[in-house]
């Protein structure tokens, strides 16, 4: 987490991938105070904690994911940028438990719906306790999967033109299936077996997937991640 704050922040703030030193506290536009983060000696601890939690809890992801989000909020670990480390925190959780939410991040979910996701933070802070926030996260994603996913599970029009949503595609479906083949691709992304093809065809030649015979079939299956540095799906 802090790698990633000091990849988002630098040259934006002094303390980059740094936990705050200092206090902070979220103000509206008249400058009322609307939340004062966690002090500043108790942030680490705060962290880790949450951390450590989110690890180890056994609720849903769904409802796991929102909690941690509106948490790492409420601490406020950072002296600037809490707001995008929590939804690329809140993105990390939900696509390392299904690669189904790489295709629709939190950011832009958020971003759309911007005020909203403000007010539900202020009145879980008002209530004392995250119910508002979670709420208005599942509804957010839920419109999200169903504007990228149509109902048989195939993509919607434009996305399936969008070069990186095919890729999440193809590593989605090769995280519950060994192959893909040509297929596969046309039924799944609704295109022409030449489009497929060479979309598969380009994949191996950067050395994300590779060629096998699956019966009498040609299809590919990822590389090992010992010698194949693009399996990411991000």
């Amino acid at each position: 987490m802090l790698t990633a704050h000091g990849l988002m922040m630098r040259g934006l703030v002094e303390e980059a991938g740094m936990l705050r030193s200092g206090a902070v506290g979220v103000a509206d536009s008249k400058g009322n105070i609307l939340h004062m983060g966690t002090l500043p000696r108790y942030v680490p601890e705060s962290v880790e904690r949450l951390l450590v939690w989110v690890r180890d809890s056994e609720l849903p992801m769904l409802i796991k994911s929102c909690v941690f989000h509106y948490e790492l909020e409420l601490i406020h670990p950072f002296a600037d940028g809490n707001g995008r480390i929590g939804r690329l925190w809140h993105t990390r959780l939900l696509a390392e438990w299904n690669p189904l939410f790489a295709w629709p991040p939190v950011e832009p979910i958020i971003h759309a719906r911007q005020r909203e996701y403000y007010d539900a933070i202020n009145a879980s802070n008002n209530a004392g306790e995250s119910t508002a926030f979670i709420e208005f996260m599942l509804a957010a994603i839920k419109t999200a999967l169903l504007e990228t996913v149509g109902a048989k599970g195939k993509p919607i029009g434009k996305n399936a033109k969008n070069a990186a949503f095919r890729r999440r595609f193809i590593l989605a479906h090769l995280s519950e299936k060994p192959t893909i083949r040509n297929a596969d691709l046309c039924e799944g992304l609704g295109i022409s077996p030449a489009t497929a093809n060479r979309i598969l065809r380009e994949l191996s030649q950067n050395g994300t997937i590779e060629p096998v015979m699956d019966g009498k079939f040609r299809a590919y299956r990822l590389k090992t991640s010992i010698d194949n540095p693009n399996i990411s799906a991000e």
